[in-house]
């Protein structure tokens, strides 16, 4: 049995990953991965998803630059939800160029901007957000 078998996928073939970073603990963002996604994470270290949107296998980085360098995959009770702990490479997640994607908090029914944007995402990506 590989380990493969022991997660719970979705019936679209995908799982959940939280990724966090490895030395603060913050939670920087949850996307998707397939087996493939998965496989390739794991053989070269660097951190691999499954983009629902574009329905293609990107590794975090390719365009930005903002490499995560994989250093332990977590599987929870449940099987179906990876948590992925990582060093993001120039301490950017977030396509709006923040480091965590969850930037926004719920204040008096409103979600505000809570983190600074570190990396414009003009600078980032030439005007084009793809990751």
């Amino acid at each position: 049995m590989d380990f493969i078998d022991d997660i719970k996928w979705t019936d679209d073939g995908l799982v959940p990953v939280i990724t966090q970073d490895a030395i603060s603990g913050r939670v920087l963002m949850l996307a998707w991965m397939n087996h493939e996604a998965l496989r390739k994470t794991i053989n070269s270290h660097l951190a691999v998803y499954w983009s629902r949107s574009r329905k293609k296998l990107w590794q975090k980085g390719e365009s930005s630059g903002h490499l995560q360098q994989v250093k332990e995959l977590r599987l929870d009770c449940d099987g179906d939800v990876i948590l992925m702990r990582v060093e993001s490479k120039q301490g950017v997640a977030c396509h709006t160029g923040r480091e965590s994607c969850f930037y926004r908090v719920l204040e008096n029914d409103r979600w505000n901007e809570k983190e600074p944007v570190l990396k414009s995402p003009e600078d980032i990506y030439g005007g084009v957000k793809n990751e």
